[in-house]
This record gives C-alpha cells, sequence and structure tokens, in this order.
C-alpha cells in the first residue's frame, strides 16, 4: 500500500462509505485510533454493521505499508466493490479470501 491511511477522522469517512456502498447498515462507530508506537505505528478502525462488522488495520511502517480489512457479514454483497474502495490507498498488491459462513466456511471465487 502507497498510501495507508493515518487520519482518524477522514478513514473513519472513508469506512462509513464504504458501508454505504455494499449496502449495509451502520449500527455503530466507526471508532478509529492512530497508534504511534514504534514497531507497530499504524491505525486501527471498527464498526458494527446490522449483520456483523467492518474492521481496518494499517502499519505504516513497512515499505509497502498493510493493510487487513475484515467485512464480516451474513448478508450478501458484491466482494468487487471493497476492491474498488480499497484503490483510495494505492495497494501494490490486494490477496482475500472470500469465505461463506453458512456452509462451513467455505471459500468463494471473486
Amino acid at each position: 500500500m502507497l498510501n495507508p491511511p493515518t487520519d482518524e477522522k477522514l478513514v473513519s469517512n472513508s469506512v462509513t462509505d464504504l458501508i454505504k456502498r455494499i449496502g449495509m447498515k451502520l449500527l455503530l462507530g466507526p471508532y478509529a485510533k492512530y497508534v504511534n508506537m514504534p514497531g507497530n505505528r499504524g491505525l486501527t478502525v471498527a464498526s458494527i454493521i446490522e449483520t456483523s462488522h467492518i474492521v481496518m488495520h494499517t502499519w505504516d511502517e513497512p515499505d509497502p505499508a498493510l493493510i487487513q480489512l475484515d467485512v464480516y457479514t451474513c448478508g450478501p454483497f458484491d466482494p468487487t466493490t471493497v476492491f474498488e474502495w480499497l484503490q483510495q490507498y494505492n495497494p501494490k498488491k490486494i490477496e482475500h479470501k472470500y469465505l461463506d459462513r453458512e456452509y462451513n466456511l467455505k471459500e468463494i471465487s471473486v
């Protein structure tokens, strides 16, 4: 990731946008906090959605920076919407797993 988020308010607004884009309903949050501890610098943001949660962790010290995003829901959504949303951070590589919780965590191709 070439553009790791560090501003708590901006990333909270961005996650709210993601929630709207995937058609979910926000219940609490997003709550964001930047940690400035050497070796673990980065941002965490968490949101409770009607069907579960969305949590993002970033680490801005590695080059490129690292982001981990968990969109955990039993509601339907198009995963490509999440990949498009991630483009704002200029990712160098996106790795993902899309699991169907209803059927024994079966991995689904996107």
